[in-house]
């Protein structure tokens, strides 16, 4: 099927779990598809957000699932890593206590976890 790149849980903050997740897309049907193969696993269909963005050669796509905002912080970092034909998914599952603003920086963490792990970040 796809080329499924799970990071797993990275990071943890005031009880919430992040894990992070990507693989190549050309269209929003792959995208689709890698979001349907991810949410195969119940762990990851039952957690609380599972925030993504993608470049496609169609376009910027992005969906909060709930996260307000977090899909666009993805968005951004992939737009600045360059990184094209590609769908990153940052997993939440909520641990009880709000972060506030810090759920943006979570994100971010995540996001850069896995642009050094594809070794575009330097």
């Amino acid at each position: 099927m796809s080329q499924l790149t799970r990071l797993g849980v990275i990071l943890t903050d005031r009880g919430s779990k992040y894990a992070v997740t990507g693989a190549p897309a050309a269209s929003r049907a792959e995208v689709d598809a890698v979001l349907a193969e991810l949410k195969a696993d119940r762990a990851y269909a039952k957690a609380t957000h599972n925030t993504w963005a993608a470049m496609l050669p169609t376009g910027a796509l992005k969906a909060d699932d709930g996260e307000s905002g977090a899909g666009m912080v993805i968005l951004r970092m992939i737009e600045r890593a360059g990184l094209q034909n590609h769908v990153i998914i940052v997993t939440r599952w909520y641990g009880g206590k709000k972060l506030g603003g810090d759920r943006f920086r979570r994100v971010q963490d995540a996001t850069r976890a896995y642009l050094d792990h594809l070794g575009l970040l330097t």
